[in-house]
């Protein structure tokens, strides 16, 4: 597989995906249905599902979407390679129209991410990363934005994690901040002191710790595989990495149940 070529269409995609989410945010009344797992659809997540669609099935690659989760596990187990795709993630965020919200799309092989992009349409900050090619940030990527080779893109990016100096710092779950968190929390500041505690929605939770921002995410609480495939691609090769809450073993991905478990994202041990 050619990561270069790939990434390149991953964030093609995710801008295309980006636009159509744009068209409904600035233009339209959002159309929110409720889900049999009780989280809210928009005509956002529908279009830009279509649109991110449309530009990934050149690869020839299966792809595992949010909205397009039943397919058989019977049929997936046999995929050495497949894209996980979130088209909206944060559709809270989007109908509480915080900007928020990201397009999610990641390359997972035999079960591990090796590819991850990130896209926020509202600010046009992208973060990208692959196996063997690092990770990158960078602004001002306008929706119709094309991007043509890996290289063009990479030079004008921000290599991560970009160093701060700033006191221990945790990001959490605007919506999603558990009990069992807190006490996790408090852990730490025995360990480092008092924490800042960063809120942030959606995927860029992920994005703060790989960028630099924060030190810890973690997540006790549920998510889908397509809520932390490319966040996890990106921190990967950035230097971090996305453990089991309980064990110093990384999430696996494509798995017959596509519930995470709680997982801690830090520093690569």
């Amino acid at each position: 597989m050619n990561y270069k070529e790939l990434i390149v269409t991953a964030i093609n995609a995710s801008i295309q995906g980006g636009a159509a989410i744009l068209d409904v945010y600035n233009n339209e009344e959002t159309e929110v249905t409720i889900k049999g797992d009780n989280s809210p659809l928009t005509q956002a997540d529908q279009r830009a599902n279509e649109a991110i669609m449309a530009v990934l099935e050149s690869t020839n690659i299966p792809v595992l979407s949010e909205e397009g989760r039943n397919i058989a596990y019977n049929e997936r187990a046999a995929w050495e390679y497949l894209w996980i795709v979130d088209p909206l993630d944060g559709t809270k965020e989007f109908i509480k129209r915080n900007g928020e919200f990201t397009v999610n799309i990641a390359l997972v092989k035999n079960g591990s991410p090796v590819l991850g992009v990130i896209y926020v349409p509202v600010t046009n900050d992208l973060y990208y990363g692959a196996e063997g090619l690092n990770a990158y940030k960078i602004s001002r990527v306008g929706s119709y934005t094309v991007v043509k080779d890996f290289d063009s893109i990479s030079s004008a990016s921000d290599l991560l994690p970009i160093k701060e100096d700033r006191p221990f710092t945790v990001v959490g779950s605007r919506s999603h901040m558990t009990s069992e968190t807190e006490d996790y929390i408090k852990l730490l500041e025995k360990e480092n002191g008092q924490a800042t505690i960063m809120s942030r929605g959606s995927s860029l939770k992920i994005c703060m710790v790989a960028e630099g921002k924060a030190d810890q995410y973690p997540r006790f609480a549920p998510t889908m595989e397509w809520d932390t495939a490319a966040g996890h691609g990106i921190a990967k090769n950035a230097g971090f990495e996305m453990y089991l809450h309980d064990a110093n073993e990384p999430l696996q991905y494509n798995k017959k149940d596509l519930l995470n478990p709680w997982f801690i994202v830090k520093k690569a041990i």
